[in-house]
Protein backbone atom coordinates (compact mmCIF):
# COMPACT_ATOMS: atom_id res chain seq x y z
CA UNK A 1 0.00 0.00 0.00
CA UNK A 2 1.77 3.38 -1.33
CA UNK A 3 0.18 4.94 1.81
CA UNK A 4 1.88 2.53 4.17
CA UNK A 5 5.03 0.96 2.99
CA UNK A 6 5.36 -0.85 5.94
CA UNK A 7 2.21 -3.39 5.18
CA UNK A 8 1.87 -6.15 2.91
CA UNK A 9 -1.38 -6.57 1.48
CA UNK A 10 -2.95 -10.06 0.83
CA UNK A 11 -6.09 -10.79 -0.52
CA UNK A 12 -8.02 -14.07 -0.17
CA UNK A 13 -9.64 -15.56 -3.54
CA UNK A 14 -12.96 -15.14 -3.88
CA UNK A 15 -15.44 -15.32 -6.82
CA UNK A 16 -17.94 -13.67 -5.31
CA UNK A 17 -16.63 -9.95 -4.80
CA UNK A 18 -17.56 -7.15 -6.71
CA UNK A 19 -14.04 -6.91 -7.62
CA UNK A 20 -12.35 -9.74 -9.41
CA UNK A 21 -9.14 -11.99 -7.66
CA UNK A 22 -7.18 -10.42 -11.27
CA UNK A 23 -8.16 -6.63 -10.40
CA UNK A 24 -6.77 -7.21 -7.20
CA UNK A 25 -3.86 -8.71 -8.55
CA UNK A 26 -3.22 -5.77 -11.43
CA UNK A 27 -2.95 -3.46 -8.47
CA UNK A 28 -0.21 -5.62 -7.16
CA UNK A 29 -1.73 -7.82 -4.31
CA UNK A 30 -0.91 -11.19 -4.04
CA UNK A 31 -4.06 -13.26 -4.11
CA UNK A 32 -3.96 -16.62 -1.99
CA UNK A 33 -6.07 -19.49 -1.14
CA UNK A 34 -5.26 -19.32 2.39
CA UNK A 35 -4.43 -16.30 5.11
CA UNK A 36 -2.58 -18.10 7.61
CA UNK A 37 0.65 -15.81 7.95
CA UNK A 38 -1.48 -12.60 8.14
CA UNK A 39 -1.42 -11.25 11.36
CA UNK A 40 -4.54 -9.21 10.63
CA UNK A 41 -7.84 -10.29 8.98
CA UNK A 42 -10.44 -7.77 8.05
CA UNK A 43 -13.88 -8.64 6.48
CA UNK A 44 -17.50 -7.41 6.65
CA UNK A 45 -20.08 -10.05 7.20
CA UNK A 46 -19.14 -12.43 10.13
CA UNK A 47 -16.70 -15.33 9.55
CA UNK A 48 -17.58 -18.60 9.11
CA UNK A 49 -16.75 -20.38 12.54
CA UNK A 50 -14.95 -23.22 10.36
CA UNK A 51 -13.03 -20.57 9.13
CA UNK A 52 -11.59 -18.49 11.99
CA UNK A 53 -8.13 -19.04 12.59
CA UNK A 54 -7.15 -18.94 16.14
CA UNK A 55 -4.95 -15.95 18.15
CA UNK A 56 -5.10 -13.84 15.30
CA UNK A 57 -6.65 -10.34 15.33
CA UNK A 58 -9.64 -9.91 13.19
CA UNK A 59 -12.28 -6.91 12.60
CA UNK A 60 -15.89 -7.47 10.77
CA UNK A 61 -18.96 -6.74 11.78
CA UNK A 62 -19.41 -9.19 14.52
CA UNK A 63 -23.05 -8.52 15.63
CA UNK A 64 -22.96 -9.50 18.88
CA UNK A 65 -22.79 -6.68 21.24
CA UNK A 66 -26.45 -6.67 21.53
CA UNK A 67 -26.20 -10.29 22.46
CA UNK A 68 -27.73 -10.93 19.42
CA UNK A 69 -28.60 -14.97 19.88
CA UNK A 70 -27.94 -15.97 16.49
CA UNK A 71 -23.56 -15.19 17.00
CA UNK A 72 -23.79 -16.67 20.71
CA UNK A 73 -21.43 -19.65 19.55
CA UNK A 74 -19.34 -17.78 17.28
CA UNK A 75 -18.73 -14.80 19.94
CA UNK A 76 -18.31 -18.03 22.33
CA UNK A 77 -15.74 -19.59 19.30
CA UNK A 78 -14.24 -16.00 19.21
CA UNK A 79 -13.02 -15.80 22.65
CA UNK A 80 -12.35 -19.41 23.00
CA UNK A 81 -9.70 -19.72 20.20
CA UNK A 82 -7.56 -16.24 21.74
CA UNK A 83 -8.68 -13.90 19.08
CA UNK A 84 -8.56 -10.48 18.99
CA UNK A 85 -12.03 -9.13 18.17
CA UNK A 86 -12.57 -5.49 16.90
CA UNK A 87 -15.35 -4.96 16.10
CA UNK A 88 -16.34 -1.87 13.39
CA UNK A 89 -19.46 -1.52 14.67
CA UNK A 90 -18.07 0.18 17.76
CA UNK A 91 -15.19 1.95 16.22
CA UNK A 92 -15.77 5.47 17.51
CA UNK A 93 -14.58 9.18 17.61
CA UNK A 94 -14.56 10.41 20.92
CA UNK A 95 -17.73 12.04 20.84
CA UNK A 96 -19.17 8.33 20.30
CA UNK A 97 -19.89 8.67 16.92
CA UNK A 98 -18.93 5.90 14.37
CA UNK A 99 -16.14 5.82 12.18
CA UNK A 100 -17.41 3.18 10.00
CA UNK A 101 -20.63 2.02 8.16
CA UNK A 102 -22.22 1.75 5.19
CA UNK A 103 -25.57 3.80 6.43
CA UNK A 104 -24.93 6.20 3.14
CA UNK A 105 -25.24 3.98 0.71
CA UNK A 106 -28.10 2.33 2.33
CA UNK A 107 -29.72 5.99 2.43
CA UNK A 108 -29.16 6.00 -1.20
CA UNK A 109 -30.48 2.95 -2.27
CA UNK A 110 -33.80 2.80 -0.09
CA UNK A 111 -34.63 6.00 -1.56
CA UNK A 112 -34.27 5.03 -4.76
CA UNK A 113 -35.90 1.98 -4.23
CA UNK A 114 -38.75 4.08 -2.60
CA UNK A 115 -39.08 5.76 -5.62
CA UNK A 116 -39.42 2.20 -7.34
CA UNK A 117 -41.55 1.39 -5.27
CA UNK A 118 -44.32 4.43 -5.64
CA UNK A 119 -43.78 4.40 -9.29
CA UNK A 120 -45.30 0.53 -9.48
CA UNK A 121 -47.51 1.21 -6.77
CA UNK A 122 -49.29 4.07 -8.74
CA UNK A 123 -48.32 2.84 -11.94
CA UNK A 124 -46.93 5.83 -12.80
CA UNK A 125 -43.44 4.93 -13.84
CA UNK A 126 -41.01 2.12 -14.13
CA UNK A 127 -37.21 1.88 -12.61
CA UNK A 128 -33.80 -0.32 -13.34
CA UNK A 129 -33.68 -1.63 -9.97
CA UNK A 130 -30.32 -0.30 -8.09
CA UNK A 131 -28.35 -3.17 -8.15
CA UNK A 132 -28.64 -3.57 -12.07
CA UNK A 133 -27.32 -0.79 -12.25
CA UNK A 134 -23.66 0.22 -12.54
CA UNK A 135 -22.93 2.83 -9.93
CA UNK A 136 -24.67 5.76 -7.91
CA UNK A 137 -24.38 7.43 -10.93
CA UNK A 138 -26.12 5.67 -13.49
CA UNK A 139 -29.03 6.07 -10.47
CA UNK A 140 -28.91 9.23 -9.93
CA UNK A 141 -29.40 9.56 -13.79
CA UNK A 142 -32.38 7.12 -13.88
CA UNK A 143 -33.95 8.94 -11.32
CA UNK A 144 -33.53 12.13 -12.50
CA UNK A 145 -35.23 11.13 -15.80
CA UNK A 146 -38.40 10.13 -14.68
CA UNK A 147 -41.36 13.17 -14.19
CA UNK A 148 -42.21 12.66 -10.81
CA UNK A 149 -45.97 14.09 -9.77
CA UNK A 150 -46.23 16.41 -6.91
CA UNK A 151 -46.31 14.16 -4.25
CA UNK A 152 -45.13 15.31 -0.85
CA UNK A 153 -42.21 12.73 0.56
CA UNK A 154 -41.67 12.33 4.09
CA UNK A 155 -37.96 11.49 5.54
CA UNK A 156 -36.98 10.47 9.30
CA UNK A 157 -33.94 10.13 11.24
CA UNK A 158 -30.66 11.85 11.33
CA UNK A 159 -27.58 9.62 10.76
CA UNK A 160 -25.92 7.84 7.97
CA UNK A 161 -28.66 6.48 6.85
CA UNK A 162 -31.41 9.44 6.81
CA UNK A 163 -28.55 11.53 5.30
CA UNK A 164 -27.54 8.94 2.62
CA UNK A 165 -31.13 9.41 1.34
CA UNK A 166 -31.10 13.35 1.72
CA UNK A 167 -28.09 13.25 -0.38
CA UNK A 168 -30.06 11.43 -3.31
CA UNK A 169 -33.44 13.89 -3.01
CA UNK A 170 -31.23 16.90 -3.23
CA UNK A 171 -29.11 15.85 -6.06
CA UNK A 172 -32.46 15.18 -7.79
CA UNK A 173 -33.32 18.90 -7.12
CA UNK A 174 -36.22 18.12 -5.23
CA UNK A 175 -37.30 20.83 -3.57
CA UNK A 176 -37.19 21.00 0.71
CA UNK A 177 -39.79 22.28 2.75
CA UNK A 178 -40.65 23.22 6.43
CA UNK A 179 -42.79 20.80 8.68
CA UNK A 180 -45.61 23.74 8.96
CA UNK A 181 -45.29 24.16 4.92
CA UNK A 182 -45.03 20.62 4.10
CA UNK A 183 -48.49 20.15 6.68
CA UNK A 184 -50.34 23.30 5.29
CA UNK A 185 -49.76 23.83 1.96
CA UNK A 186 -49.91 22.03 -1.40
CA UNK A 187 -47.57 22.04 -4.09
CA UNK A 188 -47.64 21.74 -7.98
CA UNK A 189 -44.07 20.07 -7.61
CA UNK A 190 -41.98 17.23 -5.41
CA UNK A 191 -40.96 18.26 -2.24
CA UNK A 192 -40.00 16.66 0.80
CA UNK A 193 -39.39 17.23 4.48
CA UNK A 194 -36.59 16.36 6.41
CA UNK A 195 -37.79 15.16 10.43
CA UNK A 196 -35.05 14.73 13.25
CA UNK A 197 -36.24 13.63 16.92
CA UNK A 198 -37.55 16.82 17.59
CA UNK A 199 -39.75 16.80 14.80
CA UNK A 200 -41.04 13.52 15.68
CA UNK A 201 -41.56 13.21 19.06
CA UNK A 202 -42.51 15.29 22.62
CA UNK A 203 -42.71 15.03 26.51
CA UNK A 204 -46.08 15.54 27.63
CA UNK A 205 -43.87 18.11 30.25
CA UNK A 206 -40.40 18.36 29.52
CA UNK A 207 -40.23 21.28 27.44
CA UNK A 208 -38.08 22.85 25.88
CA UNK A 209 -36.69 19.92 23.45
CA UNK A 210 -33.71 18.53 25.35
CA UNK A 211 -31.86 16.15 23.17
CA UNK A 212 -30.13 14.62 26.20
CA UNK A 213 -33.48 13.96 28.21
CA UNK A 214 -34.72 12.37 24.96
CA UNK A 215 -32.04 10.05 24.87
CA UNK A 216 -31.69 8.99 28.34
CA UNK A 217 -35.82 8.71 28.70
CA UNK A 218 -37.22 7.58 25.15
CA UNK A 219 -39.90 5.45 27.03
CA UNK A 220 -41.76 8.78 28.00
CA UNK A 221 -42.02 10.29 24.69
CA UNK A 222 -44.71 10.03 22.38
CA UNK A 223 -45.04 9.89 18.24
CA UNK A 224 -46.09 13.38 16.98
CA UNK A 225 -46.13 11.65 13.09
CA UNK A 226 -49.40 11.47 12.59
CA UNK A 227 -50.45 14.46 10.79
CA UNK A 228 -47.76 13.44 8.43
CA UNK A 229 -49.65 9.95 7.53
CA UNK A 230 -52.84 11.92 6.65
CA UNK A 231 -50.62 14.53 3.83
CA UNK A 232 -47.78 11.81 3.06
CA UNK A 233 -46.91 9.46 -0.22
CA UNK A 234 -43.96 8.36 0.65
CA UNK A 235 -42.10 7.68 3.88
CA UNK A 236 -38.34 7.27 3.92
CA UNK A 237 -37.15 5.97 7.32
CA UNK A 238 -34.33 6.30 8.31
CA UNK A 239 -34.73 6.43 12.19
CA UNK A 240 -32.22 4.75 14.27
CA UNK A 241 -35.02 2.93 16.78
CA UNK A 242 -34.38 1.19 20.18
CA UNK A 243 -37.35 -1.03 21.56
CA UNK A 244 -38.28 1.71 24.27
CA UNK A 245 -38.64 4.64 21.56
CA UNK A 246 -42.27 4.98 20.61
CA UNK A 247 -43.42 3.82 16.92
CA UNK A 248 -44.19 6.20 14.27
CA UNK A 249 -47.59 5.18 14.23
CA UNK A 250 -49.41 1.83 14.87
CA UNK A 251 -50.48 -0.80 12.54
CA UNK A 252 -53.92 -0.07 13.53
CA UNK A 253 -53.34 3.61 12.83
CA UNK A 254 -53.69 2.38 8.95
CA UNK A 255 -57.37 1.51 9.25
CA UNK A 256 -58.63 5.07 9.83
CA UNK A 257 -59.74 6.43 6.75
CA UNK A 258 -57.62 9.70 7.23
CA UNK A 259 -54.49 7.56 7.16
CA UNK A 260 -52.96 8.48 3.45
CA UNK A 261 -49.57 7.04 3.24
CA UNK A 262 -49.45 4.30 0.11
CA UNK A 263 -45.78 3.36 0.46
CA UNK A 264 -42.94 3.09 2.96
CA UNK A 265 -39.16 3.08 2.43
CA UNK A 266 -38.13 1.53 5.64
CA UNK A 267 -34.61 1.71 5.14
CA UNK A 268 -33.56 0.89 8.83
CA UNK A 269 -35.80 -2.25 8.36
CA UNK A 270 -36.34 -2.77 12.08
CA UNK A 271 -38.62 -5.49 12.19
CA UNK A 272 -41.72 -4.61 14.06
CA UNK A 273 -39.80 -1.35 14.78
CA UNK A 274 -40.32 2.37 13.98
CA UNK A 275 -42.82 0.94 11.19
CA UNK A 276 -44.90 -1.64 12.47
CA UNK A 277 -45.91 -2.88 9.16
CA UNK A 278 -42.19 -4.31 8.69
CA UNK A 279 -43.16 -7.69 10.09
CA UNK A 280 -40.26 -9.53 7.51
CA UNK A 281 -37.20 -8.24 6.23
CA UNK A 282 -37.04 -8.53 2.47
CA UNK A 283 -34.67 -9.24 -0.25
CA UNK A 284 -33.01 -7.55 -3.03
CA UNK A 285 -35.07 -9.76 -5.60
CA UNK A 286 -37.67 -9.46 -3.90
CA UNK A 287 -38.13 -6.28 -1.95
CA UNK A 288 -41.57 -5.48 -1.22
CA UNK A 289 -44.49 -6.98 1.32
CA UNK A 290 -48.05 -5.45 1.72
CA UNK A 291 -49.88 -4.56 4.57
CA UNK A 292 -53.87 -4.26 4.05
CA UNK A 293 -55.31 -1.45 5.79
CA UNK A 294 -58.79 -3.22 6.03
CA UNK A 295 -58.10 -6.84 7.24
CA UNK A 296 -55.33 -5.67 9.16
CA UNK A 297 -53.02 -8.47 7.88
CA UNK A 298 -50.13 -8.74 5.44
CA UNK A 299 -51.09 -8.59 1.72
CA UNK A 300 -50.06 -8.59 -2.06
CA UNK A 301 -48.63 -5.01 -2.13
CA UNK A 302 -49.98 -4.03 -4.90
CA UNK A 303 -53.86 -4.81 -4.18
CA UNK A 304 -55.42 -1.29 -3.98
CA UNK A 305 -56.22 -1.08 -0.18
CA UNK A 306 -52.88 -2.19 0.70
CA UNK A 307 -49.85 0.02 1.79
CA UNK A 308 -46.63 -1.34 -0.31
CA UNK A 309 -43.36 -1.74 2.34
CA UNK A 310 -40.01 -1.91 1.11
CA UNK A 311 -37.93 -3.55 3.61
CA UNK A 312 -34.57 -4.87 2.17
CA UNK A 313 -32.24 -5.27 5.11
CA UNK A 314 -28.92 -5.46 3.28
CA UNK A 315 -29.20 -2.49 0.32
CA UNK A 316 -25.43 -1.22 0.31
CA UNK A 317 -25.11 -4.73 -2.05
CA UNK A 318 -27.25 -3.21 -4.57
CA UNK A 319 -24.08 -0.65 -4.99
CA UNK A 320 -21.47 -3.05 -4.07
CA UNK A 321 -18.23 -1.10 -5.66
CA UNK A 322 -19.47 2.30 -4.53
CA UNK A 323 -20.31 0.92 -0.83
CA UNK A 324 -16.79 -0.98 -1.02
CA UNK A 325 -14.68 2.28 -2.35
CA UNK A 326 -16.19 4.69 0.47
CA UNK A 327 -15.39 2.14 3.27
CA UNK A 328 -12.00 1.24 2.18
CA UNK A 329 -11.08 4.61 1.90
CA UNK A 330 -12.47 5.29 5.62
CA UNK A 331 -10.87 2.40 6.74
CA UNK A 332 -7.44 3.72 5.27
CA UNK A 333 -7.57 6.91 6.42
CA UNK A 334 -8.67 6.91 9.84
CA UNK A 335 -8.63 2.70 10.91
CA UNK A 336 -5.22 1.22 9.52
CA UNK A 337 -3.65 4.22 11.59
CA UNK A 338 -4.85 3.47 14.71
CA UNK A 339 -3.94 -0.33 13.93
CA UNK A 340 -0.39 0.71 13.69
CA UNK A 341 -0.20 2.59 16.57
CA UNK A 342 1.52 1.05 19.95
CA UNK A 343 -1.58 2.04 21.87
CA UNK A 344 -5.36 3.23 20.33
CA UNK A 345 -8.27 4.05 22.50
CA UNK A 346 -10.28 3.69 19.84
CA UNK A 347 -8.74 0.30 18.98
CA UNK A 348 -9.35 -0.88 22.38
CA UNK A 349 -12.37 0.56 22.74
CA UNK A 350 -13.67 -1.84 19.91
CA UNK A 351 -11.93 -4.70 20.90
CA UNK A 352 -14.65 -7.08 22.54
CA UNK A 353 -11.85 -9.85 23.39
CA UNK A 354 -8.19 -10.54 23.03
CA UNK A 355 -6.34 -13.55 24.35
CA UNK A 356 -9.45 -15.61 25.58
CA UNK A 357 -10.58 -12.58 28.16
CA UNK A 358 -13.42 -10.02 27.44
CA UNK A 359 -12.30 -6.47 26.38
CA UNK A 360 -12.27 -3.94 29.18
CA UNK A 361 -15.49 -2.25 28.38
CA UNK A 362 -17.46 -5.04 27.28
CA UNK A 363 -17.82 -7.73 30.75
CA UNK A 364 -21.42 -7.07 30.20
CA UNK A 365 -21.07 -9.83 27.46
CA UNK A 366 -20.22 -12.28 30.46
CA UNK A 367 -23.77 -13.96 30.58
CA UNK A 368 -23.78 -14.01 27.19
CA UNK A 369 -20.51 -16.01 26.64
Amino acid sequence: MNRYPEVEVLVESSPDRCFSDEEYREAGIAVLDSLERADVLMGIKEVPIEYLIPNKTYLFFSHTIKKQPYNRVLFQNLVSRGIRMIDYEVIKWQNGQRVLGFGRFAGIVGAYNGLLTYGKKMQLFDLKPAYQCADYTEILSRAAAVELPPLKMVLTGGGRVAHGALDFLRNLRIREVTPRQFLQKTFQEPVFVHLNSPDLYQHPRQQPWSTEHFYQHHSEYQSRFAPYTRVSDLLFNGLFWTEDLPRLFEATDTANPDFKLPVIADISCDVNGSVPLTYKATSIPDPTIGWDRLTQAPADPWLPNSIAIMAVTNLPNELPQDASEEFGENLLQYVVPELLAKQSDMIQGATLCQGGQLGEDFGYLADYL
